[in-house]
């Protein structure tokens, strides 16, 4: 729990909400326990929170097991439709389509199917998904928020300077959430140890 932030029961608003940093898995769990959609990007976990306090429920959806197939796929066939997976079927069909192989599909396109099931698309195709690969579609983007906070991390405990700190974790928290919050480039240096010496030995106190 980060110091100083108050319990999710005792928030009132998004915007209160928004002025506290949250883990995704902290998201999840919360959207889990009102019975909400918990599966997804952060930032489609903060929307349904969003949609929460304005009394917009999103409910988990069931999954499926019974597919629909559509054997002779076009650009034109909307995912939903054609039993759409991240499988080898459909990689060999995209490496087929760009001529790369081996073909990965990319983070923006995962967000994209999410949000294609999440909101019951049944306009979105082949060829839209191939416009996200492209990046010519900002239907759906990836947080990378997240991979920077992860990366941030991996070099502050990689910093022999942090060895000097009993917890690394909540040192390493204490400074992301200030490079987070102002215009700096989101990655961890070693002058910001220096810079927020004063935040962290608050902590230490």
């Amino acid at each position: 729990m980060i110091e100083n932030r108050p319990e999710f029961d005792k928030i009132t608003s998004f915007d209160e909400f928004n002025k506290y940093y949250w883990y995704r898995e902290e998201i999840s769990q919360i959207c889990k326990s009102l019975g909400l959609e918990y599966r997804g990007t952060k930032q489609e976990l903060n929307h349904i929170i969003e949609q929460y306090f304005k009394g917009n429920l999103i409910k988990k959806s069931p999954i499926k097991n019974e597919k629909k197939q559509v054997e002779n796929i076009t650009l034109d066939t909307p995912l939903l439709e054609c039993g759409f997976s991240f499988n080898a079927k459909f990689r060999e069909y995209f490496s087929a389509l760009t001529g790369i192989s081996p073909f990965k599909f990319t983070a923006d396109m995962a967000t994209a199917w999410r949000k294609v099931k999440r909101e019951k698309n049944i306009k979105f195709t082949i060829k839209d998904l191939l416009k996200v690969y492209y990046g010519e579609s900002d239907y759906a983007k990836y947080d990378n928020s997240v991979c920077q906070w992860n990366q941030f991390l991996k070099d502050f405990c990689a910093d022999k300077d942090s060895y000097n700190y009993s917890n690394k974790l909540k040192v390493a928290t204490i400074l992301w959430k200030e490079v987070r919050n102002s215009e700096k480039e989101k990655i961890y240096s070693k002058n910001l140890l220096t810079e927020y010496e004063h935040k962290i030995k608050e902590y230490h106190k």
